[in-house]
């Protein structure tokens, strides 16, 4: 995204929002993930609390809703 922004002379910021509002239109949270919440994603996993999670697709994706069934 750096390298794009850069490459059209737009703020790394612009160039974000753009792709969500053009690309990925879907996304609840508007903005990609940082490293910390894939780090809390997996100690979730990896930690007692997930006990009762099971058989289940966790997805750290921000929130990508193409439809409610």
């Amino acid at each position: 995204m750096k390298s794009l922004a850069k490459d059209q002379g737009k703020p790394c910021e612009e160039m974000q929002k753009e792709f969500f509002a053009n690309m990925r239109g879907t996304s609840i949270i508007k903005r990609f993930l940082t490293p910390e919440e894939i780090a809390n994603m997996v100690t979730y996993i990896a930690s007692p609390l997930s006990a009762a999670t099971n058989g289940a697709t966790l997805r750290a994706d921000g929130g990508l809703i193409k439809t409610a069934f």
